[in-house]
């Protein structure tokens, strides 16, 4: 399975982008899939997911401000980021499970200027 991550860029305070991580390749079955982000010297942190049947999950830091949804049909998983904050600039890294083995996107670049 490959992911592949788009919609990163730069943006200012307080406005929005969408990330998209489309998977391709020997796919059963997309149990989960989650977008992830890591700014320079810190962890990478779950950011949000969403299950097969669409229940979504999110980090405190981004709730209320960040919707995550998939379209099974496309095997593609979308992140709406609004209201944007300087913190929230990382490399976001979409992550999926399928035949309960995790793969990992290359990452798409979110930058938020003051």
């Amino acid at each position: 399975v490959q992911l592949q991550a788009s919609g990163g860029g730069l943006v200012q305070t307080g406005g929005s982008l969408r990330l998209s991580c489309a998977a391709s390749g020997s796919i059963f079955s997309l149990t989960y899939m989650a977008w992830y982000r890591q700014a320079p010297g810190k962890q990478r942190e779950l950011v949000a997911s969403i299950t097969s049947g669409g229940d979504p999950n999110y980090a405190d830091s981004v709730k209320g401000r960040f919707t995550i949804s998939r379209d099974n049909a496309r095997n593609t998983v979308y992140l709406q980021m609004n209201s944007l904050k300087p913190e929230d600039t990382a490399g976001y890294y979409c992550y999926a499970v399928d035949r309960r083995t995790g793969y990992w996107g290359q990452g798409t670049l979110v930058t938020v200027s003051s």
